[in-house]
């Protein structure tokens, strides 16, 4: 009897050997353990990443002061204490305005691990991402100068960012933008995958381990690769149009391409695709397979998907909600027009 439970774990083990070799061929990479590997990986080396920027950071994130009407933060979109995400299907900002162009809000969970910001990649990382939404007039809808205003007008805000910035404490727009991207870089979520990937041969369940193999199978890696499985940008309507194109008037960038979406947390980001049209992660795994793929998922693999897709459901860093600082006489007042 021991000889046979010997040989079924040294068969399980090899096994488990060979999967993991098979997901790193495919291009998946798993969030480093070690928390100086994964600092190389988040840090911007034009702003390094300290204590106090993540702290000021997080405050700026959660202000809503920043926003022209006084009521939207970052937090309002990329809601933190779920997916980072806010379940619509398409934005809501100022005066209660829907995304102009029908588009959702991607999680800012992992995101650093994205090639490209915005649907479109238009910015390359998040501390050019994090000016856009601010001064966008159907989200934030600020400018510049009530940032500045704003954020100057508290002396705690004032200490805070001479206790970051020592060597050049000016409070300007990009400054504040760049906090922000920084306390937003250390939004990492690692999950069982990576742990299965780091060497953890029992992280998975054996229907994850299944869905894994699915998941390669039927090609879900050409788009959904790398540390994010997503985040790079890649053609939409490769075999197929997408059945909810014509929602919102998005077609991606110049050349078609758009934004893969990280897989990590997506049992907590629905709805799905763009503009928020499906509700289901069935749903959008066989519409994948369609448009992306030219391949129709049968009912059984979408099921072997999903199992998989429940693994990169991550630990999310413990964030305390900041107490901000007062306003004071000078502060910009709240405006709804």
């Amino acid at each position: 009897m021991k000889i046979v439970i010997t040989t079924a774990l040294i068969a399980s083990s090899l096994m488990a050997n060979s999967l993991i070799e098979d997901a790193k061929n495919a291009g998946l990479v798993a969030i480093p353990s070690s928390n100086a590997a994964l600092m190389k990986l988040i840090d911007n080396p034009k702003n390094h990443i300290t204590d106090e920027k993540v702290e000021l950071g997080k405050k700026l994130y959660f202000d809503p002061r920043l926003s022209k009407s006084g009521l939207i933060s970052c937090n309002f979109c990329h809601d933190l204490s779920e997916g980072g995400d806010d379940g619509m299907s398409a934005a809501i900002g100022h005066k209660w305005t829907p995304n102009p162009h029908h588009l959702s809000s991607p999680t800012v969970y992992n995101s650093v691990f994205n090639t490209a910001q915005f649907w479109d990649g238009r910015s390359p990382d998040l501390e050019d991402q994090a000016q856009g939404p601010i001064q966008a007039a159907p989200e934030m809808a600020a400018t510049k100068e009530h940032v500045v205003a704003t954020v100057t007008s508290m002396p705690e805000y004032i200490q805070e960012f001479k206790r970051a910035y020592p060597n050049d404490p000016k409070i300007t727009f990009k400054k504040v933008a760049d906090t922000i991207g920084i306390f937003e870089r250390t939004l990492v979520t690692p999950s069982k995958f990576d742990d299965f990937l780091n060497g953890d041969k029992n992280a998975l369940t054996a229907e994850q381990k299944e869905g894994l193999k699915t998941f390669i199978k039927v090609g879900c890696t050409s788009c959904h690769t790398g540390i994010n499985l997503g985040g790079s940008m890649n053609m939409l309507n490769v075999t197929a149009k997408y059945k909810h194109m014509n929602v919102g008037d998005f077609k991606g960038d110049a050349n078609g391409m758009v934004k893969v979406p990280t897989l990590r947390n997506i049992t907590q980001t629905a709805p799905y695709f763009h503009n928020g049209e499906i509700r289901t992660l069935k749903e959008a795994i066989v519409e994948m397979g369609r448009i992306q793929l030219g391949t129709k998922i049968t009912d059984k693999d979408a099921k072997s998907i999903e199992a998989f897709l429940t693994s990169l459901d991550g630990r999310k860093p413990t964030i305390e909600l900041p107490v901000l600082p007062a306003s004071t006489t000078s502060t910009p007042q709240p405006d709804l027009n």
